[in-house]
């Protein structure tokens, strides 16, 4: 019989989270209380911890302003993208109008 991963959202893991962070429950209480491993709680605190003084995880992001920083910097990497193809689109283009000058 295979064990089925359990997934949660990312505003439980910073509920759960701010439950040893806010309310000062233990590890072992908090992750009693929701029926989740003390692992995966530890995991989400030092994660969520970490967003809030500006590191971007990467893996899912808890707080919202991490999840625009995520989107805005995927944003930007496309546009990268985007520009690097048409400066090489418009060099072949050029090269191509010049063969045809000559």
């Amino acid at each position: 019989m295979t064990k089925q991963r359990l997934t949660f959202s990312p505003e439980f893991k910073r509920e759960a989270a701010d439950l040893v962070l806010k309310q000062n429950y233990s590890f072992i209480e908090a992750s009693r209380s929701l029926g989740i491993g003390e692992t995966a709680l530890r995991r989400w605190v030092d994660q969520l911890q970490q967003e809030r003084t500006g590191i971007t995880p990467k893996s899912k992001v808890l707080t919202p302003e991490q999840q625009k920083n995520q989107e805005l910097e995927a944003r930007i990497n496309r546009l990268e993208r985007e520009k690097s193809i048409l400066k090489k689109a418009t060099v072949l283009l050029m090269a191509e109008e010049y063969e045809r000058s000559r």
